[in-house]
């Protein structure tokens, strides 16, 4: 079986997290893990299991001027020690969604968002399970949340819980097929 993970970050957790659920998912599936702007655009890659995942910015999935501002606090403020991930000018998960041309197979979403109460963070993957979708996917489970702390650092335990997520996606297709 193959899987696709496609992602978009903004300062590396949501790509440590991809890495992670892919490392779950190698048991069951060949698994690539790719950069939402590595893409491309109209169709998605060929896979039994599509895993598409964010970060969550102002209750959703992110907008340009989110990534333009991220990069300017970068660059203000390098004791954060926040290096941008992706490139401003790339392709995000909407444009790419947007691109899409109608589709289907198994999906599953995920985002990375900051600790706290949900009605004050919001969560990406909401939206993100809502577009696949609407592009025809069958989201095959709950979308998740990874959680970073204040300082954008991810909690501990979260690339183990990735982990065991991608393990389940796993199995769960497996018992599909």
């Amino acid at each position: 079986m193959k899987a696709a993970i496609v992602y978009e970050s903004l300062y590396g957790n949501t790509h440590a997290i991809a890495e992670a659920i892919a490392q779950g998912l190698g048991g069951t599936a060949e698994t690539q893990v790719i950069q939402v702007s590595d893409a491309g655009t109209r169709e998605p890659p060929e896979t039994d299991l599509l895993v598409v995942g964010g970060p969550t910015h102002i209750h959703g999935m992110s907008r340009q001027p989110m990534w333009e501002l991220a990069v300017k606090d970068a660059l203000e403020h390098p004791e954060k020690g926040l290096v941008p991930d992706s490139p401003t000018d790339g392709l995000n998960l909407r444009a790419w969604f947007a691109s899409l041309d109608r589709t289907n197979g198994k999906a599953a979403a995920f985002d990375t968002r900051l600790e706290g109460n949900e009605l004050l963070t919001g969560h990406a993957s909401k939206g993100i399970a809502k577009q696949l979708r609407k592009n025809g996917f069958d989201v095959v489970a709950e979308p998740v949340s990874f959680l970073v702390d204040e300082t954008n650092q991810l909690l501990p335990g979260e690339l183990d819980r990735a982990r065991e997520w991608g393990r389940t996606l796993g199995s769960a297709l497996s018992s599909h097929s």
